[in-house]
């Protein structure tokens, strides 16, 4: 069955949870015992029915605040597709969270309340999920019913909001009047919309086209080295080893020539097993084959280069500076680096650009030059999310501290 992986974000309050609740609920992914508890704990807290925001709101720290301060990931299912979805925080002391939650998501379902609007939080995760990749934003302008249902108000929100879409590139936005409350326009029509035309929540997730992961050059990060079986008093088997990962573009065929990263040694598929994205491979050379290493298309392969300019998401207290030593994490090789230019950072509520920056703090997103211990086989990450894509680790805790993406890898040929 098809996987959609989508996220949520907005600003505080505006229902991202109670959202995904109602989604849960109508589709009939809560079980029995799960829908008791939120039914008690809505009781013990004087409310009636049943609060869908706590089916999200797991941690005690967020059932007590009623706020969401971590990324919940929850599943479910129709007979169309399946979804992974993030519901991730409002705060923006937890917009590393939020990065987290939509770095693997295909949509952003971005919630407004209606009363309100467009608020800076809102304006800041359309903002983060184009400058991850993300292709399609839904807005979902939620909390109707609290303005009569009023289709100016309406179409006022999703006319500023195209606006925003428009200057962050973002291809395509879908904008849908809903109340996640009583269930209006998210599973089922609402009576109270006569004037909108278009699909409700659910089904537009149904029917989304989905990105095409198996498109593109080949590209196969090394996971694991499998070794010949040794046999009993017989030595080592002819088998040659297998080469196991999970796709990043790209599906491998037999015969294809390929080249491996960084080394730059070339050879051909031999034999291919598993279904994307989880395969391994044989090649017809007996090669020095690394976790680490990339198997790439010969003809299309990445330029292996030891400096990268990258946007950075900063996700640690401690800023990042010009000098500051890290560790990169790349597919699955992970090499020392060291941040050796910060160049600006992005104002993400106004979408300004400020130069001549000394760090990057907490939740900041700035533009920076990395040069590391050894080659990285990259694409840009408007190329490729994954071969584009890295986190930074702090070399004494071991802690992810932030996430780049990057913008060309420096050195590559023109």
């Amino acid at each position: 069955m098809e996987l959609l992986r989508f996220a949520t974000a907005g600003s505080v309050d505006d229902g991202k949870s109670t959202l995904i609740g109602r989604l849960l609920h109508d589709t009939k992914a809560l079980f029995d015992d799960v829908i008791d508890a939120v039914a008690a704990t809505t009781a013990r807290r004087g409310g009636e029915g049943l609060d869908l925001a706590l089916v999200t709101d797991g941690l005690r720290a967020e059932r007590e605040q009623g706020i969401t301060i971590d990324v919940a990931y929850r599943y479910f299912s129709t007979p169309l597709r399946s979804f992974v979805i993030a519901d991730t925080p409002g705060h923006v002391q937890y917009t590393r969270n939020m990065v987290t939650g939509a770095s693997t998501s295909d949509v952003a379902v971005i919630l407004v309340d209606a009363r309100h609007g467009l608020r800076e939080q809102s304006l800041r995760h359309a903002a983060l999920s184009a400058l991850l990749g993300i292709q399609h934003l839904v807005l979902a302008v939620n909390k109707m019913d609290l303005v009569d249902w009023s289709e100016a108000r309406f179409t006022e929100i999703r006319d500023e909001f195209a606006a925003l879409a428009e200057r962050l590139d973002v291809p395509v936005v879908t904008a849908i009047p809903l109340c996640a409350l009583d269930g209006g326009n998210v599973v089922d029509p609402s009576p109270h919309t006569p004037w909108y035309d278009g699909p409700c929540l659910l089904e537009h997730l149904e029917t989304l086209p989905l990105p095409r992961y198996d498109e593109g050059a080949l590209r196969l990060p090394v996971q694991l080295v499998i070794k010949p079986a040794v046999g009993s008093g017989a030595g080592v088997t002819a088998e040659r080893r297998w080469y196991a990962g999970s796709l990043a573009a790209g599906i491998p065929q037999v015969g294809q020539e390929i080249v491996v990263l960084p080394s730059g040694t070339h050879s051909r598929i031999a034999a291919v097993e598993g279904n994307a994205p989880a395969v391994r491979v044989q090649l017809e050379h007996e090669l020095d084959v690394s976790r680490g290493d990339v198997i790439a298309d010969a003809h299309d392969a990445p330029h292996a280069v030891p400096q990268i300019l990258a946007r950075v998401a900063w996700m640690a207290d401690k800023p990042l500076r010009a000098g500051s030593h890290v560790l990169l994490k790349h597919g699955t090789r992970t090499v020392k680096a060291v941040a050796t230019q910060l160049h600006d950072r992005l104002d993400v509520a106004t979408l300004d650009t400020h130069t001549g920056v000394d760090e990057l703090g907490l939740n900041e997103i700035g533009t920076v030059t990395f040069i590391t211990s050894l080659p990285l086989p990259i694409d840009a990450y408007a190329t490729n999310r994954t071969m584009g894509s890295f986190i930074v680790i702090d070399e004494v805790t071991n802690g992810t501290v932030g996430a780049g993406m990057v913008a060309e890898p420096v050195g590559a040929p023109a």
